[in-house]
């Protein structure tokens, strides 16, 4: 319990800033917590996850990407694309992907946000800490925005943007900071078996995989942690 006698629900998100699913599944995790508002205290914490983490410096076209990986038509792609856009603009996300849009690799990212995160502390980090606003700003780099996102100079602006001190960024990301936690907690998930993002898991006990509509978060909320805090 907090000190207004609210329950403490931990929200772990292990997600990839590459997945689409991820900003979408976030934002109807919002409308949970918006929800919930007055009744639970969310303390949400970002998690490493690549899709693909043998992604090369220059990244892939997207849409090759998607065709080879999932073994589907440029009509396919074109199509399945066009549904994540128009899914992510109902919750008030745009996706401007263009036919120059590229997969990149996130590992660096990953470093940023593990750096972020660390910053917080645990009994005072809230649902939306300096870790989810780095997060939401690199997904609107890379989907909305179009920026390479493995640019080490544009991390460091897109931690700067978010009120991170952009040299202690700059100088993460010319080391290997940060890079072994990374790793270790890449390494944890997969322990979990969590093989595929989002994965959200609540007050570190239940799992609920991919982005699920709001009242299949409600129901289990609702039963798993209010009626018990009852």
């Amino acid at each position: 319990m907090t000190e207004q006698g609210l329950p403490r629900l931990s929200a772990d998100i292990v997600s990839d800033i590459m997945c689409p699913w991820c900003i979408i599944g976030w934002l109807k995790f919002q409308k949970v917590m918006t929800h919930f508002a007055g009744r639970v205290d969310f303390r949400v914490q970002w998690h490493p996850f690549e899709l693909n983490p043998d992604m090369p410096p220059a990244g892939e076209d997207a849409a090759a990407h998607v065709m080879r990986k999932y073994g589907i038509t440029a009509d396919q792609s074109r199509a399945n694309s066009g549904k994540l856009a128009a899914l992510a603009a109902d919750l008030g996300f745009a996706f401007n992907r263009g036919s120059d849009f590229r997969m990149r690799n996130s590992f660096d990212a990953h470093r940023l946000l593990t750096w972020a995160g660390a910053l917080e502390e645990p009994d005072q980090a809230a649902a939306t800490g300096v870790q989810t606003a780095l997060k939401l700003a690199l997904f609107a780099a890379h989907f909305t925005d179009n920026r390479d996102v493995s640019d080490h100079a544009v991390l460091a602006d897109v931690a700067a943007s978010v009120g991170l001190d952009r040299n202690r960024a700059a100088a993460i990301l010319a080391s290997g900071e940060f890079g072994e936690m990374v790793r270790s907690e890449e390494a944890y998930w997969a322990d979990q078996n969590i093989t595929g993002v989002p994965a959200f898991i609540l007050g570190g006990r239940m799992m609920i995989p991919g982005a699920q509509d709001p009242d299949v978060f409600i129901r289990v909320i609702e039963k798993k942690v209010l009626a018990a805090a009852a």
